[in-house]
């Protein structure tokens, strides 16, 4: 039996979709890099949502830039336990969108799950879809710089789609060349 470039490309995204099941922002394109996280924060879903937004205002302000290749994050929608942003890469070439839920736990714990997508056809992504999520609630213990609140955080899961990457240090792109890395 033949496979079909059609079949392939549902098989592709046959996998995408079951490498993860929280809530997505969605993609016009039908084969696109993507990736999902579940983190866990040492802090309350209120000051996790604090944190990214502040990040996001940030950007027009001064106070925060984007260390992956400075890209612009805007904030789409907010609902109580939700947080929808999209981010352009620094070179304005290329959108992905974030969906990012909150569930409070005892003890001042914070589950978060985000999926970012990328907008148009593509399948690597040098890991850009990982680092759009976690250049919003990465702490300083990894390289990163919050702008109101510092705190503990693990990614308890991580699932990109096929031919997306995973790696912490490529977003950190713009403060290694900056250093000299």
């Amino acid at each position: 039996m033949a496979v079909t470039g059609s079949r392939v490309l549902a098989g592709l995204a046959l996998v995408a979709t079951a490498a993860g099941n929280n809530k997505c922002p969605g993609s016009s394109s039908f084969v696109h890099a993507s990736c999902q996280v579940t983190v866990t924060a040492q802090a309350s879903c209120s000051d996790v949502m604090a944190e990214m937004e502040a990040r996001v205002a940030g950007i027009a302000s001064g106070a925060w830039r984007d260390p992956h290749n400075r890209g612009t994050y805007s904030l789409l929608s907010k609902g109580k336990a939700e947080l929808n942003f999209q981010r352009v890469t620094g070179n304005k070439k290329y959108t992905d969108k974030q969906t990012f839920t909150f569930v409070d736990f005892p003890q001042g714990v914070c589950k978060i799950s985000g999926c970012s997508e990328s907008q148009v056809f593509s399948i690597s992504d040098s890991s850009t879809n990982y680092c759009d999520m976690r250049m919003l609630y990465c702490g300083s213990s990894e390289g990163c710089k919050p702008v109101q609140k510092d705190f503990a955080m693990e990614e308890t899961s991580v699932s990109p789609s096929i031919g997306a990457g995973t790696d912490p240090k490529a977003c950190l792109v713009d403060q290694q060349q900056r250093q000299g890395l």
